[in-house]
């Protein structure tokens, strides 16, 4: 199963996502990111808490969702809805759900504000991706409406 994390610059939070999914998951599930609008260029404070926390980056790059090495099955929106940012939408037959994380690379202020925000937002992300793994996955591949439920039930979750 593949599992698209999609943000518009594919910089933060789509690549602490496809980084701890990846992280995390057992043989047979993969995560890729991708973006909308590219930034070309990972977050220098995404890549260092991915470091801390003991998460390799190697090989991940900001692409466009147009260079995708397979079809997704799921695709996860993780745009912030309440900064009012466009979040893409996905074309194409695959399950989709909006897993919504304010981006901590807009958090201004001192160091510290910008790494709690940047914690808070990697804290988020795990959270919701254990729980994705704890899904009966073998199940719910069968039943397309109740995993859509389980997985709009995900993204409301909070650390």
């Amino acid at each position: 199963m593949n599992i698209l994390f999609l943000c518009t610059g594919n910089s933060c939070r789509s690549i602490l996502s496809e980084a701890t999914f990846n992280h995390l998951a057992p043989e047979g599930l993969r995560a890729i990111s991708a973006g909308s609008e590219p930034a070309g260029q990972l977050h220098p404070r995404a890549l260092a808490l991915l470091a801390r926390k003991g998460i390799s980056t190697e090989g991940y790059s900001s692409k466009s969702w147009d260079d995708l090495p397979v079809t997704p099955d799921i695709v996860v929106t993780v745009c912030g809805s309440a900064a009012g940012e466009a979040c893409p939408a996905y074309l194409g037959p695959v399950l989709r759900t909006h897993w919504g994380v304010d981006d901590p690379s807009h958090v201004s202020g001192a160091d510290q504000q910008i790494e709690a925000a940047f914690e808070a937002a990697y804290a988020i992300i795990r959270a919701r991706i254990e729980a994705f793994l704890r899904l009966p996955l073998a199940q719910l591949r069968h039943d397309p409406v109740r995993f859509k439920a389980e997985l709009d039930r995900i993204g409301a979750l909070n650390a």
